[in-house]
């Protein structure tokens, strides 16, 4: 029978210390009653011979030493498991908030969860599909891959994490079973409404089960947020055989909370006032994406932060970069320029992206198409440093022929409506007609059959610009 508890030694923000504690735990979870009613949850973060420190969920506020009974319940943070939590909404530590009843779990899992055996681990293949040409076309995600995106404050990163979850499929043929979770960190209200209506409106809310830690909820909680969302998702993926989508947003609200949390521990800061063991704990978090030997379903993660004063450098970007196969960063400029999604192309990059397209995955042409669409757009921008010098009418032909290139590139390739849904044929096809633009000899990262089957020139007229497509040209030469 469990001990009860009444009364508590100090109270500290959202960490209180009871003492005279017997057969506790680290991590182990600890029910609150408050002024006789009210029930809050916590979980021992430290222990000291019988003093034990204890993490509040719904902070300390009311609670004073006298009027609180305080009871362990033996076993770390759970969550009851189920396929129907696709659909349904949840607050940061799994408890339902869409008024459509509890959830009647199958099976109850840690939050903390288990980690993956290296050897059981399987190498990603195969790609998910976001319909976002600058994503899909050069710097696609592949399952079971973690894929962050780098933004910053006042960039539509929200915007583009709703159209990814509206858009995301595993292809068109694909008949195997495809989620989402959803988990957004320190959010506002109207930004947890948009969330709410975008995906109730785009028919999409039924494969979504979404986990919603607001502004004003406790710091505490969005320490568990993440957590919670990736058990959910392991449940589907290993014991469900789906593939499951994470979307995490907003990381740097992750981060931030640690550091409030820390400081009211009394630990010693690390750069910018961040605990040293930020590492461990954002690893703890991306590495639960990947795909295990005889289960059928993958995880894969796309975690968001906006980096403070858009520093890359920043310790939370940075030691996400450490652990993570890639980045895709978001643009000030181009945002400037109103071109939506702001993907700065040349800094993005996806690590796995090579073993997860090609012949028998995406199309023949998309590895050599990339190459050559991030070559081209880097001789885009030493053409636009010399013209901000020497003056654009100075220029070579050739390096006008780039500006134009690069100009086109952005508005019709990088830049599509937040509506806009591409297959991955019209992002290559879409490609290679803006590629013949530029004279075949220019073409230096293609293979030549490649170049032969897709590549057309571009027909300008008195400064009119008409294409074929490449589709219909590469079935005139075959």
């Amino acid at each position: 029978m469990p001990i009860e508890y009444l009364g508590l030694s100090s109270i500290n923000g959202p960490l209180i210390v009871l003492e005279g504690v017997q057969d506790a735990f680290y991590d182990e979870i600890v029910e609150f009653i408050v002024g006789g009613n009210e029930k809050r949850i916590g979980r021992i973060i430290e222990l000291y011979g019988d003093k034990a420190v204890i993490q509040v969920f719904e902070g300390s506020e009311g609670m004073s030493l006298v009027n609180t009974h305080t009871r362990l319940t033996g076993h770390p943070m759970e969550i009851g498991l189920s396929r129907e939590m696709l659909g349904r909404t949840f607050n940061g530590i799994g408890q339902p908030i869409d008024d459509l009843g509890t959830i009647a779990a199958r099976v109850r899992r840690d939050v903390n969860g288990l980690p993956l055996n290296p050897v059981k681990r399987e190498y990603p293949r195969n790609y998910i599909r976001t319909g976002i040409s600058a994503i899909d076309g050069l710097t696609t995600l592949i399952r079971g891959q973690k894929l962050p995106i780098f933004s910053g404050n006042g960039l539509p990163h929200d915007q583009l994490a709703a159209q990814i979850v509206k858009q995301a499929s595993l292809g068109e043929d694909s008949g195997e079973e495809f989620a989402i979770v959803f988990a957004a960190m320190g959010v506002k209200h109207d930004v947890a409404d948009f969330f709410r209506r975008t995906f109730e409106e785009s028919g999409v809310a039924d494969h979504v089960a979404m986990f919603l830690n607001l502004a004003n909820d406790p710091v505490v909680e969005r320490l568990i947020t993440p957590k919670v969302a990736l058990t959910v998702a392991e449940y589907l993926a290993f014991e469900q055989n789906m593939h499951i989508l994470v979307i995490l947003t907003d990381m740097t609200s992750f981060a931030e909370a640690m550091r409030e949390v820390s400081s009211s521990k009394g630990e010693i800061p690390s750069r910018k006032g961040f605990p040293g063991y930020l590492y461990s704990e954002l690893a703890a978090i991306y590495e639960r994406a990947g795909i295990v030997e005889g289960a059928g379903g993958s995880v894969t993660q796309i975690p968001i932060l906006t980096m403070p004063n858009d520093d890359i450098t920043h310790p939370i970007p940075d030691l996400t970069g450490y652990i993570t196969e890639g980045q895709i960063v978001l643009d000030r400029n181009l945002n400037g320029q109103s071109i939506y999604p702001p993907i700065s192309v040349l800094p993005s990059l996806s690590r796995l992206m090579k073993d997860g397209i090609g012949e028998g995955y995406t199309r023949e042409d998309h590895q050599d198409l990339a190459n050559q669409l991030f070559s081209a757009y880097a001789k885009v921008g030493d053409a636009r440093n010399l013209a901000s010098v020497i003056g654009e009418d100075e220029l070579s032909p050739i390096d006008k022929e780039y500006l134009a290139f690069g100009k086109e590139f952005e508005e019709k390739y990088i830049g599509q409506g937040p509506e806009e849904n591409r297959t991955i044929e019209e992002t290559l096809d879409l490609g290679w007609e803006l590629l013949g633009r530029l004279p075949r000899e220019e073409l230096d990262r293609v293979n030549t059959k490649i170049l032969d089957k897709y590549y057309h020139p571009t027909k300008r007229d008195e400064g009119v610009t008409m294409s074929a497509s490449p589709g219909s040209v590469a079935n005139k030469e075959m």
